[in-house]
């Protein structure tokens, strides 16, 4: 393979009804690297991430994980690997803080087994890695849309996987605190080397906190690969159908995309082969 990977797809096809919605999907997922799958609603960006996470079954097609078909893994193996948090997640009423972590440990626990020490001290950890430590003991239902998302990320930190799966985990959040989220999730990126892939709406904040790019259009690739090597006008006047002017930002140094127009229907084109820009992971 072209880059370092122990997540990837060879020929997926994912259909609901009977619908196909993911069509001969081929990807590799860079080790250490945040990814973001980007599109249009409804072009099967979340689609991908759950079949990628076992939480949907391909039609044909494999997800390797390993090496392995994820599929022929156990859950509570898969669990020890990667961690997933669904779009706008909901916990039972009253838990607090500490409790919902705490079932991040339940992949390494046998039967009914009490938490030990060690599950304590991994808890903690996740609690000063997301800067939650000061709300254990609050209630969910309390606290704020950012500081609840940071909690469901410490969640998936105390899982212990060096993968994290995310669908949109800015959802419903002000400016503040979608920026709150990103800034953690690239922290904990730096810091413990975690593979992130996770379903952005915002394109530039794909571009801002992303290394790799996957930008999907009616269930295919059509670009892929770093934000400054395939971020560009034509971009997306494919993948999303919009007039738009792409300039550097200076702070980040990445593209940073100005929309002025939409596209007319007789401008809209078709799913073409795959646009890759190919870089080094």
């Amino acid at each position: 393979m072209a880059i370092s990977t122990r997540i990837y797809t060879e020929q997926l096809h994912v259909s609901y009804d009977k619908l196909k919605i993911i069509n001969d999907l081929s990807i590799e997922i860079p080790t250490g690297k945040i990814t973001a799958l980007v599109g249009a609603n409804g072009s099967g960006k979340s689609t991908i991430l759950k079949a990628m996470s076992r939480l949907l079954k391909p039609t044909e097609g494999t997800v390797f994980l390993d090496g392995h078909s994820i599929h022929h893994q156990s859950t509570k193996e898969i669990a020890k690997k990667l961690a997933i948090l669904p779009q706008s997640p909901s916990a039972p009423e009253g838990i607090t803080a500490e409790e919902l972590v705490g079932y991040g440990r339940f992949p390494h626990q046998r039967g009914f087994q009490k938490m030990s020490s060690s599950d304590r001290e991994i808890i903690n950890w996740a609690f000063e890695v997301t800067g939650m430590t000061a709300f254990k003991d609050r209630p969910i239902d309390h606290l704020s849309g950012g500081q609840r998302q940071r909690v469901w990320i410490a969640m998936a930190l105390a899982q212990q996987t060096d993968m994290l799966f995310l669908d949109e985990p800015t959802t419903y959040l002000d400016m503040a605190h979608q920026l709150e989220v990103l800034c953690l999730l690239k922290e904990i990126n730096e810091r413990h080397n975690t593979t992130i892939v996770m379903v952005v709406h915002d394109l530039n904040h794909a571009t801002r906190y992303a290394d790799h790019l996957i930008a999907i259009k009616s269930g295919n690739v059509v670009y892929e690969g770093a934000p400054m090597d395939i971020v560009t006008p034509q971009m997306l006047l494919d993948v999303f159908a919009i007039h738009a002017d792409v300039i550097v930002d200076k702070r980040a140094g990445v593209p940073l995309c100005i929309p002025y127009g939409l596209v007319s229907d007789d401008e809209v084109p078709a799913v073409e082969e795959r646009k890759v820009a190919v870089t080094s992971a």
